[in-house]
């Protein structure tokens, strides 16, 4: 069974850092896509990053691109996400979630950490 673990979220002023993280376990990922979304409140849920396991490649939404770095610990079955110079705006719930690399619809969902920017 996929279990995905997020932490690291937290209250940081405008400018500030945090770095998110989620423990996969449950299977072997090396063929899956991992990704961070979010969701602030009154709004969709939104892609902010997204990381292929085995070769490492990114995608970026426009918003985060310079700002956010996705990576992924191999040792650690863990995919982190490095947010920089935050902004009011991306004060949302994060997630993370999982896709084996053949299927469009990420299938698996960690529970969520509250990120708030405050101005």
């Amino acid at each position: 069974q996929v279990q995905l673990v997020e932490s690291g979220g937290g209250l940081v002023q405008a400018g500030g850092s945090l770095r998110l993280s989620c423990a996969a376990s449950g299977r072997t990922f090396s063929s899956y896509v991992m990704g961070w979304f979010r969701q602030a409140p009154g709004k969709e849920r939104e892609f902010v990053a997204s990381i292929r396991w085995s070769s490492g490649s990114t995608s970026y939404t426009d918003s985060v691109k310079g700002r956010f770095t996705i990576s992924r610990d191999n040792a650690r079955n863990t995919v982190y996400l490095q947010m920089n110079s935050l902004k009011p705006e991306d004060t949302a719930v994060y997630y993370c979630a999982a896709r084996y690399f053949a299927y469009e619809n990420f299938g698996f969902w960690g529970q969520g950490t509250q990120v708030t920017v405050s101005s």
